[in-house]
């Protein structure tokens, strides 16, 4: 958490990470603070330009963005292109030894058909939380700007 002329801002969930197949973003940026990232590859920015930005305001976050995300949507075509994964928490009912339920956050990877066939209905009654934005690298590497 940073305090900067007055304001805070939550960085816990501002990250960018990578491996040999993918790249992790953490889904609190928004599209302006991406574009800003040095870890970001220049390809993922220039599609983001060209492709995203279009289509998208430069202050929406990729928390919003894919918890909002429609099949029909030229952005949804997009990441589908890029392979996009979304990692998130959802709430589950758990019993507990005495009986008793509880909720707790569980976390679960969908691929972007399988988010997008979620409705908001049901992503709010399950309490769907998007951490983290998955990229694969291969994805981006055949991805035509």
């Amino acid at each position: 958490m940073k305090i900067r002329e007055n304001t805070t801002r939550y960085e816990d969930y501002k990250y960018v990470m990578q491996d040999a197949g993918n790249l992790y973003i953490g889904a609190k940026y928004s599209y302006e603070e991406l574009l800003e990232q040095e870890m970001i590859p220049f390809k993922l920015k220039t599609i983001l330009i060209r492709y995203v930005l279009t289509e998208a305001s430069p202050e929406t976050t990729l928390e919003s963005q894919f918890y909002y995300l429609e099949e029909n949507d030229f952005l949804y075509e997009t990441y589908k292109q890029l392979k996009v994964r979304v990692k998130t928490q959802i709430q589950k009912e758990k019993k507990t030894l005495s009986g008793k339920t509880r909720m707790e956050y569980k976390e679960k990877i969908f691929t972007l058909q399988e988010l997008v066939q979620m409705n908001l209905a049901r992503k709010k009654a399950s309490g769907m939380i998007v951490m983290e934005i998955i990229v694969s690298k291969l994805g981006m590497m055949v991805f035509s700007v």
